[in-house]
């Protein structure tokens, strides 16, 4: 199996910039929290202490999941066909529903609220290869048959 991450050239960028944020903003006010916190004397019953702490956990585990990711990705290479792959933006029919414009990304990007969708993912896996005009049938990660129908595709 490929354990390479999969981004775009914006993703790449959208991770070494929240690497920087969490040494350099993020690390020096939860320290300072934690200072704080010292300050207020007993630690064992410090709800302050324990937040202080909690949030450097979670800081220091996304920096080291950011450097993982950053030892080991590969940038979406453009396609210049007309085919739907990863890295293009469609406009995509799904049944009844009013058109759709999507943006195929690696999973780790993937974020359908604000329009990517992953290549993983059962309508991403689906209607990559797929051209214009098409129409694929997808089984639903809930079992539902649906038909995409490939309205266009865009860089």
């Amino acid at each position: 199996m490929d354990n390479t991450y999969k981004l775009t050239k914006e993703g790449h960028l959208n991770l070494i910039d929240e690497l920087e944020k969490l040494k350099d903003v993020d690390r020096k006010e939860n320290l300072e929290a934690l200072k704080d916190a010292r300050a207020q004397g007993d630690l064992s019953e410090n709800a302050d202490y324990d937040a202080a702490r909690d949030e450097q956990a979670r800081i220091e585990a996304r920096i080291k999941e950011i450097e993982g990711i950053l030892k080991n990705f590969e940038i979406i290479k453009e396609d210049t066909s007309n085919k739907v792959n990863i890295g293009k933006t469609i406009v995509i029919k799904v049944g009844d529903l009013d058109e759709t414009t999507y943006t195929i990304v690696g999973s780790l990007e993937a974020d359908p609220l604000n329009g990517k969708i992953s290549n993983e993912s059962p309508i991403g896996k689906g209607i990559i290869g797929s051209k214009k005009g098409q129409i694929i049938k997808i089984k639903t990660e809930t079992g539902l048959d649906v038909e995409v129908k490939i309205i266009d595709v865009k860089k």
